[in-house]
């Protein structure tokens, strides 16, 4: 049945669960694709008998048109869908993939996988300051738009992003703006002090900043 092989591969697609990559099908596709040209062969040859009088077989044509079309859009959305799963691979597992997961990728995949994470890479650098900006940190909505600091030792004042002056005393525990670049404020600050060190989990709760 025309269509049949391609549709497989949806199918195969349909039934993976979000975010897992079935394997690649090669011989799956390359059916697909022979049976594309077979197609437009047939289609070729009997366009030259309809323009000599055979106009019996304009409808045939047709049919067969209409499922080269369908063949290439399921081809397509077999692709692109692969390339959007790979993607959210990047975003979930980092620039390495695990093995299981490359086993089930193609030469081509593999190759875009690896200038995607390259082009991520460089834009990441090139926001955020001099030392960028990691994107693939924080990924899910904040459940609060506000931290909580507790302070542990005397540090005295600290300016954020914003001018806004905090007085960080022993002890003392006070809520302010969540923002990113709070956070990067206090990235910076553990760098340029061996004696403050701010440590704060990601797991968007009501996001706690101990100050050492």
């Amino acid at each position: 049945m025309a269509g049949e092989r391609v549709m497989e591969l949806v199918r195969e697609l349909h039934r993976a669960a979000d975010g897992h990559l079935p394997p690649f099908r090669t011989e799956g596709l390359r059916q697909a694709l022979e049976e594309m040209r077979a197609l437009y062969e047939r289609n070729q040859a009997d366009v030259s008998e309809a323009k000599a009088g055979r106009t019996d077989l304009i409808f045939l044509i047709r049919f067969r048109h209409c499922c080269l079309l369908r063949n290439q859009r399921c081809v397509l959305a077999y692709l692109y869908d692969r390339l959007l799963r790979i993607r959210a691979l990047r975003w979930e597992y980092g620039s390495v993939l695990p093995n299981a997961i490359q086993f089930h990728m193609s030469a081509e995949e593999v190759e875009w996988f690896n200038r995607y994470k390259k082009s991520l890479a460089t834009y990441m650098r090139s926001v955020g300051g001099e030392e960028g900006l990691d994107l693939t940190q924080d990924i899910k909505p904040p459940k609060s738009l506000y931290i909580e600091v507790r302070c542990l030792r005397d540090h005295g004042e600290f300016e954020i992003d914003d001018g806004t002056t905090i007085l960080l005393k022993k002890n003392s525990q006070s809520t302010y703006f969540g923002n990113s670049s709070t956070h990067h404020e206090c990235v910076k600050a553990t760098k340029e002090s061996n004696r403050t060190q701010f440590t704060y989990c990601v797991s968007w709760s009501p996001l706690r900043c101990s100050v050492e």
